[in-house]
């Protein structure tokens, strides 16, 4: 460790002016008890651990007469104890401490970070966990390992700090060390909270990391793990995303035997897996079977089906859906018809498509730029350049949002017509809007 050093404190705040800075370091010393068996209770020695007594780090303050405040880790982490009931103060003299020099070892981030466990100051300790991750070993002076042991004598301080260590680490893609993280506490004999265990495997997952998401879920389940309705939704997207049908089934014969009852999520994961892997027949048959068993079916579990009739064609079925969620009082939307209209559109089905386009507006949901690309690419694919032209103005006196793609199918349709003057008008238009070719 580095030899003695004297380092200027930086002002106190004025929220602390009132009091002087030795009152103030007399505040945050080791409180004395009048009984011996009060001090062996409220020990900071066995709930506060220091693996080091040197005096490693003084402090110079002048408080007007001259004398001088020495502060060592032994005697931080006993300030820390003493301040576990103030944590605005605790917080003001970490900062103090930080912001004057001093080299935080892992006994007083330790401290600290037990002050804020026991506050819940879940903002403060992602701070703290955010620049410890950050930070080289070489900088931090310990390694985050050795935290784990000196915040082990309390099980609940442990706990906690993996639990944001495992969302910290998986918000900057570190996601060997997030399970290492989790496993830390299996090791110990704990079983991690089951929202950092969701947290991990839904970002692995969207990362395309599925086999590492089911893998973890196994050997966490195998500990002790107790998976919620969210879990189970979590895992039914994995089984899904690699087209494991039949385990997808036993998850939900699981589910029904421990008695955990699935929310929509967890239903339109399903339906919407059987659909992206072209089964939108199963799909739909799915979504009537959980309809029928009374479980949550939301509007995204109908977009699913629907999308997937469309992508295989099947138009008529994507229709007899959308006849159906309607009966069944679910409101279609804006994706359900765009999804729907492209396609019409694709098939130059263009009066179905239209037909489609006036009832959604209708029905009083506003169209975009997306929809009216694919009716206005339909028309030009079937020759009605002419029309397209006036669609395009009909859409525009309407105020309707406009991209450039709008723009350069009616550019491209002018031309077509030799009307290039006004193709030149509607470019600068376009630069008039700020909107890029």
């Amino acid at each position: 460790m580095a030899s003695s050093r004297h380092l200027a404190l930086f002002p106190i705040p004025k929220y602390y002016q009132l009091i002087s800075f030795r009152k103030f370091i007399t505040r945050v010393q080791l409180s004395r008890f009048n009984s011996a068996s009060a001090l062996a209770q409220l020990s900071p020695a066995t709930q506060y651990p220091v693996s080091e007594e040197q005096a490693v780090y003084t402090y110079r303050k002048d408080c007007g007469d001259g004398r001088f405040i020495d502060l060592n880790a032994s005697r931080v982490v006993e300030s820390f104890y003493n301040l576990k009931n103030d944590p605005n103060l605790a917080c003001s003299f970490f900062t103090q401490l930080k912001e004057s020099g001093f080299q935080h070892n892992v006994d007083t981030d330790a401290a600290f970070v037990r002050v804020l466990c026991r506050w819940c100051l879940d903002r403060k300790l992602q701070s703290l966990l955010s620049e410890i991750v950050g930070s080289k070993e070489s900088d931090l002076g310990f390694d985050i390992t050795s935290l784990f042991e000196v915040l082990s004598v309390n099980s609940g301080v442990l706990i906690w700090v993996l639990d944001m260590l495992v969302k910290e680490y998986v918000s900057v893609g570190m996601f060997d060390d997030a399970i290492d993280a989790l496993f830390q506490l299996k090791r110990r004999g704990f079983v991690p909270r089951i929202m950092s265990c969701n947290f991990l495997m839904n970002r692995l997952i969207e990362r395309g990391k599925v086999d590492m998401a089911l893998a973890i879920y196994g050997h966490l389940k195998m500990s002790g793990l107790n998976p919620n309705d969210y879990t189970y939704g979590i895992l039914l997207k994995a089984l899904c995303r690699k087209g494991n049908f039949e385990e997808v089934r036993d998850v939900f014969r699981e589910m029904v035997e421990v008695g955990v009852h699935p929310y929509a999520f967890t239903c339109s994961t399903y339906i919407e897996g059987l659909c992206s892997h072209k089964r939108s027949d199963l799909g739909y048959e799915a979504l009537r079977a959980f309809r029928a068993a009374k479980w949550p079916i939301d509007t995204f579990a109908y977009t699913a089906v629907i999308r997937g009739f469309c992508s295989e064609m099947k138009l008529k079925e994507a229709v007899e859906v959308l006849f159906d969620m309607v009966y069944e009082g679910v409101a279609p939307d804006v994706y359900i018809y765009g999804a729907l209209i492209h396609a019409y559109c694709k098939t130059w089905n263009l009066l179905q498509a239209l037909a489609l386009h006036k009832d959604m507006v209708s029905n009083g949901i506003k169209t975009n730029c997306v929809i009216l690309s694919s009716i206005l690419q339909c028309m030009c694919e079937m020759g009605m350049v002419s029309e397209v032209v006036d669609q395009f103005k009909e859409f525009r006196d309407l105020g309707l949002f406009l991209d450039k793609v709008l723009y350069n199918i009616v550019v491209d349709a002018l031309c077509k017509l030799g009307k290039l003057e006004e193709a030149v008008e509607l470019l600068n238009e376009m630069e008039g809007r700020h909107i890029c070719l």
